[in-house]
């Protein structure tokens, strides 16, 4: 049997651009689903097409990690700049989160009005920007070479900002706004529960910074579907769609894959499938105790698909802050993406929108057939029903297709029912996955992984795992 250089299992984010990094060598890309992305594909249902999940295209730019790996892999996507990254309403108040930070503090001193909103949020925007000025972002276990790498970075953030960035965001909130209002806490938090999973009870200030800074750079609508990215990223991959692995087998110097379609031998096994997943894809004792170290994230989402009936021209992405929980969900707010008016592939027929939100995927396990669909109809309903009522140019009528997946969805199309990656907080940060593992040839990549959370997260760990591959 042939042996590959390199085995990627999965078409997330993280192992389409390892992929693509790696191109000039053996390398096979396998993907269960028939569209790649995984949480940011593309797919068609009911004649129409849908971003799978509410994703924002964030970090093309310079200093940042996917320029990086797109400019060196000569891939330029097919995107167009959003001027206004998201707009957030909150009982009628809208705040629009632009990149001039001028306009954006003007907007938040009319609508949250503070003295000290100046130093918070310029506070904030420095922090980010001096983060991804860092040269030696690195985060490895389990040798003496790859912890003194671990060090030298957690060294060279330390002089970030004045040794404050691991201090927690709670406190940093309660010295500059010791009378925040609920109103202006949820807006942080709202936010933070997109981009980080989790509030700002729980995180360090330089997540704090990370997770509410991402306005602040070039946000991008992209044209004929998050999906596409990946299309054209991975043209000229060996790519193997509809191809599930059942099982990997470790031998002396390879690792021998085992689909549903066929067998194969590779030197080298890059996991895109979650940290606390991919323990089931062996039967070795020590790599499956290896992975039974990471306890699994509960937290998944509830997504709602619609495609409406007119064509008007909306942002790309809104956010809504209710007053109240959604049922079934850990959450008062939802997101939103809509897609542009001259996109030929999600607007065709009108407009295609995508609206997520966070919820338990034990909730769901646990659920009977009947109840399963009666629980899930009424998350769906309140969902339409809020969102009607923060857009009075849509109305019920203009809905013309309908439907919403749970953690159960997730699993049956991309092999996973956690969903946004692991909750970036304090207390996990020092068990957080490494993209090497203690077993020679075998890595880690994506939301589960560090850096995780989004496009840019994913990437950050991207370049790391990449330098591993190629002992640099």
């Amino acid at each position: 049997m042939k042996l590959h250089d390199i085995g990627v299992i999965g078409s997330g984010i993280g192992g389409s651009l390892i992929s693509s990094l790696n191109k000039q060598k053996d390398l096979i890309l396998f993907e269960k689903d028939s569209n790649l992305g995984g949480c940011a594909s593309t797919f068609t249902r009911g004649g129409y097409s849908f971003n799978a999940g509410a994703t924002t295209f964030v970090g093309y730019e310079d200093n940042h990690p996917i320029k990086r790996i797109f400019d060196k892999v000569g891939f330029k996507p097919d995107i167009k700049k959003s001027e206004v990254a998201i707009r957030v309403i909150q009982k009628e108040k809208i705040v629009d989160r632009i990149k001039d930070f001028d306009q954006f503090l003007e907007n938040i001193n009319s609508v949250y009005p503070h003295k000290n909103n100046y130093i918070f949020w310029k506070t904030i925007k420095e922090i980010d920007e001096k983060f991804w000025l860092l040269k030696k972002i690195y985060f490895g276990k389990y040798s003496f070479d790859r912890y003194i790498k671990t060090f030298s970075f957690v060294f060279e953030l330390l002089k970030v900002y004045k040794f404050s960035i691991f201090s927690t965001a709670k406190g940093f909130i309660r010295d500059i706004f010791p009378d925040i209002s609920q109103e202006y806490q949820n807006f942080i938090d709202s936010q933070l529960l997109i981009t980080l999973q989790t509030n700002s009870q729980n995180i360090s200030l330089l997540s704090l910074a990370l997770g509410l800074s991402y306005p602040f750079h070039d946000v991008y609508y992209a044209n004929g579907g998050m999906g596409k990215i990946f299309d054209d990223l991975l043209v000229d991959i060996d790519v193997h769609k509809k191809e599930k692995i059942v099982n990997i087998k470790r031998e002396k110097d390879s690792y021998r894959v085992i689909s549903n379609k066929d067998e194969y031998l590779f030197k080298n096994i890059v996991l895109n499938s979650t940290i606390f997943d991919s323990g089931n894809l062996f039967e070795d004792k020590d790599i499956k105790n290896y992975y039974s170290n990471f306890s699994f994230s509960d937290q998944s989402a509830f997504v709602v698909y619609m495609k409406l009936n007119i064509k008007k021209e909306y942002i790309s992405h809104y956010q809504i802050i209710l007053e109240e929980n959604i049922p079934n969900c850990i959450s008062n707010a939802f997101f939103i993406s809509f897609s542009s008016m001259d996109d030929d592939k999600l607007s065709s027929d009108g407009l295609s929108i995508t609206i997520s939100t966070h919820t338990k995927a034990s909730f769901w396990k646990n659920l009977q057939k009947e109840q399963y669909k009666k629980e899930k109809l009424k998350t769906q309903e309140f969902i339409i029903k809020k969102f009607l009522e923060n857009f009075d140019t849509i109305n019920g009528e203009n809905i013309k297709y309908v439907f919403s997946a749970t953690s159960k969805t997730f699993n049956n199309f991309i092999n996973r029912t956690n969903c946004g990656g692991i909750p970036i907080t304090i207390k996990n940060i020092l068990n957080t996955a490494s993209s090497n593992t203690p077993f020679k040839g075998l890595y880690n990549i994506g939301d589960t992984v560090f850096a995780g959370q989004g496009w840019p997260g994913v990437a950050i760990g991207v370049e790391i795992l990449n330098k591993e591959l190629n002992n640099g």
